[in-house]
C-alpha cells in the first residue's frame, strides 16, 4: 500500500499527553492585526495553562515572538490597558477561562464585550477564537502542537507557521528528491499547485521544465491529443505531428491538476505511461519513451468515483506513490493574518503603495481595523487561499486614498452572514451585565417592513444604515437585502460619476447635503468622492 500523509490541521483532535496517538496541543495567542503590520504572525505560547498556572496579558507583558525566534516584545499598544486580561485553566479538560478585571482591558469576543469571567471550551479553541484588545489589536486564541516551535529553515514558498503547514513542508522535503508520483489532495483554492512547484524545485529535476496542465479546462475529446501528442494524419486537420505535454516535459515534471476529470481513455493511457514509461501518440503505432516525474492533484473523492465506475482503481494506486493532503484555510486560522498581509502587500506594491505597510508607529490607527480582522478570522473561506487573495485585492483597491482598509456594506454583509452561519466559526455571545442592558426596538422579520417605511427610516437617519436597521428592528444584513431588492433605492456604488460631480458643485462639496440630496449612505458617498478625486467638506 502506498504511504499516505494523514490530513493534518489545527483541527486535529488534541492529545494532552502526546504519544503515538497524536501531538500534544497547548493554547497559544497569535497576532492577527496590530498597528505595526510587521508584527502580525507573532505568537505567545500559553504553556503555563497546561501546568495549571495563570497567564496575565497586558500592554507591557508577556512577550510575543516570531516562531523560532528567541527575542520578542510585548503588545506595546498604548491603547491597551496595563491592567491584565487573565488566562487560566478552565473547569473542564482543555478549556480556558478568561477574566477581565474591572476597569481593565476592553476585550471583545464574537462582537460582545467581555465582562467578568468567560470560559472557552476545547472545541472553541480548536476552531480558534479571535479576541479584540483595546479596539485595535486582534489576537487569535487557538491550540498548537507543543513540538512545532522550532525555526523554519525553508518555507518552501508557503506563508504560515501553523501545525498543518509545518508538517506539509516536512512531507514535501521527504518526497521531493524521489522520483515517485505524488497525489496532492485538498479542497479547491488551497494551493495544490504551489505544493507541486515546491516538490519540483527541491527535486533532482529542478533545472528542467515544470509544466502545469488543468485537465478540467481541456475538452474531453482533446485531452488525449493534448497530453500524449498526435501523429501526422491521425485525424482530419492533423497536418503535422504534435509532441503533447508529456514529451514537452521530458526530463522534468508534469503536474496534472483536477486529475479526477480525466476521461476513461486518458486514464488508460496515463496508467500505461506510469507502468512502462512509454506512450502512444494519438494515431501512432510506435511507442515513445518519456522520462517524466508525474504530480497530480484533485479536490474530488476519487474513492467514490471508483465505486461509481468513473475512475480506475489501478490508476489511483499508481498516482498515489505518495499522497499529501493540503489543509483548508479554515483549519489554519492562525496563518490568516500573515497570509492576508502578504497578499495585501503584493496588491499595494502593484499600485506603488507598499510603503503603507512599513509603519512602525504603535500610536497609528491599525491599517487592518480590529472588527474587520475579526470578521476575516471567523469567515469560513470556502474558496480557501484563492478566495482570500481575491478579497485582499478587493479591499485594497476599494480603500485607495483611505488611511485604513474599508469594506463596502455589501462585503461586510457577506462576511457577517457567512461567519454567523458557519458552525464552529464563532463563539456564543456572552450575556451582558444587567446594568449594560438597554431597551431595544422589538425585533421583527424584514418581510414585515414596507418600502415606504424603509424609505422613511433611511431619510430620518440620513442613510446611516446601522441606525436605520436598529430603528426598524431588523438585522443590518437584512437591511442591505431590502435596499438591493427595492427598485426605488440605490447605493453610492450605483451613482454615476457625473451625477456625483453635479451634486458636488451644487452643494459646494458638503458631504451631508450631498448625501441627503442623492439619498445614499454618507460614509459610502465620501469614499466614492475620494475615488473620483473630489474632497468632501464636513467629513
Amino acid at each position: 500500500m502506498s504511504p499516505t500523509l494523514a490530513d493534518v490541521s489545527t483541527a486535529a483532535m488534541p492529545q494532552r499527553g502526546g504519544g503515538p496517538q497524536g501531538p500534544r496541543l497547548v493554547p497559544a495567542l497569535t497576532l492577527v492585526s496590530h498597528p505595526v503590520p510587521a508584527r502580525v504572525g507573532e505568537r505567545l505560547r500559553l504553556d503555563a495553562l497546561v501546568a495549571g498556572r495563570e497567564v496575565a496579558l497586558s500592554r507591557n507583558a508577556p512577550d510575543f515572538t516570531r516562531p523560532g525566534s528567541a527575542l520578542g516584545q510585548p503588545l506595546n499598544d498604548p491603547f491597551i490597558s496595563r491592567k491584565p486580561l487573565t488566562f487560566a485553566p478552565g473547569s473542564k479538560p482543555g478549556s480556558v477561562r478568561l477574566t477581565c478585571t474591572a476597569g481593565g482591558e476592553r476585550v471583545v469576543i464574537a462582537g460582545s464585550a467581555l465582562e467578568g469571567t468567560w470560559e472557552l471550551s476545547e472545541a472553541e479553541l480548536l476552531q480558534g477564537v479571535p479576541l479584540e484588545l483595546g479596539g485595535r489589536v486582534v489576537v487569535l486564541l487557538h491550540l498548537m502542537d507543543a513540538a512545532e516551535d522550532s525555526a523554519t529553515v525553508d518555507t518552501l514558498g508557503m506563508v504560515g507557521e501553523s501545525t498543518g503547514v509545518r508538517r506539509l513542508r516536512r512531507h514535501i522535503e521527504r518526497v521531493a528528491d524521489l522520483d515517485v508520483p505524488v497525489l496532492i489532495r485538498g479542497e479547491t483554492g488551497t494551493g495544490k499547485e504551489r505544493v507541486a512547484q515546491a516538490i519540483h524545485q527541491r527535486s533532482r529535476r529542478r533545472d528542467s521544465r515544470f509544466l502545469s496542465v488543468n485537465l478540467g479546462a481541456i475538452p474531453k475529446e482533446l485531452a488525449a491529443a493534448e497530453l500524449f501528442g498526435t501523429q501526422k494524419g491521425a485525424y482530419t486537420g492533423a497536418a503535422q505531428s504534435r509532441e503533447g505535454f508529456f514529451r514537452a516535459a521530458h526530463g522534468g515534471t508534469l503536474f496534472l491538476d483536477e486529475v479526477g476529470e480525466a476521461p476513461p481513455e486518458v486514464q488508460v493511457m496515463l496508467l500505461r505511461v506510469l507502468e512502462t514509461g512509454e506512450l502512444y501518440p494519438v494515431g501512432g503505432t510506435t511507442p515513445v519513451a518519456v522520462d517524466v516525474r508525474l504530480l497530480a492533484a484533485t479536490d474530488a473523492d476519487l474513492d467514490e468515483r471508483i465505486r461509481d465506475g468513473r475512475f480506475k482503481a489501478p490508476l489511483l494506486h499508481r498516482l498515489a506513490g505518495y499522497e499529501v493532503h493540503v489543509p483548508p484555510l479554515r483549519e489554519r486560522r492562525e496563518d490568516l493574518g500573515r497570509l492576508f498581509f502578504h497578499f495585501a502587500r503584493e496588491e499595494l506594491a502593484s499600485l506603488g503603495e507598499a510603503h503603507r505597510l512599513d509603519n512602525e508607529d504603535a500610536y497609528a490607527a491599525p491599517w487592518l481595523p480590529a472588527p474587520l480582522a475579526t470578521r476575516l478570522v471567523r469567515f469560513p473561506w470556502p474558496g480557501n487561499i484563492r478566495q482570500l487573495r481575491n478579497l485582499a485585492r478587493q479591499l485594497v483597491i476599494g480603500s485607495r486614498g483611505e488611511p485604513t482598509l474599508q469594506a463596502e456594506p455589501r462585503l461586510e454583509h457577506e462576511l457577517e452572514v457567512a461567519a454567523a452561519s458557519t458552525p464552529g466559526a464563532s463563539v456564543s455571545s456572552p450575556e451582558p451585565a444587567a446594568e449594560a442592558r438597554t431597551p431595544a426596538t422589538p425585533r421583527r422579520k424584514a418581510s414585515q417592513v414596507t418600502e415606504q417605511e424603509l424609505l422613511a427610516a433611511l431619510r430620518e437617519h440620513a442613510w446611516d444604515l446601522k441606525a436605520t436597521a436598529e430603528a426598524l428592528g431588523i438585522p443590518r444584513p437584512s437591511l442591505y437585502d431590502l435596499i438591493d431588492k427595492s427598485p426605488n433605492l440605490r447605493t453610492a456604488g450605483d451613482l454615476r460619476s457625473d451625477e456625483i460631480a453635479q451634486a458636488y458643485e451644487a452643494h459646494g462639496g458638503d458631504l451631508d447635503a450631498m448625501a441627503r440630496a442623492l439619498e445614499v449612505s454618507r460614509k459610502a458617498l465620501g469614499r466614492r468622492m475620494k475615488e473620483l478625486g473630489l474632497t468632501p467638506r464636513g467629513e
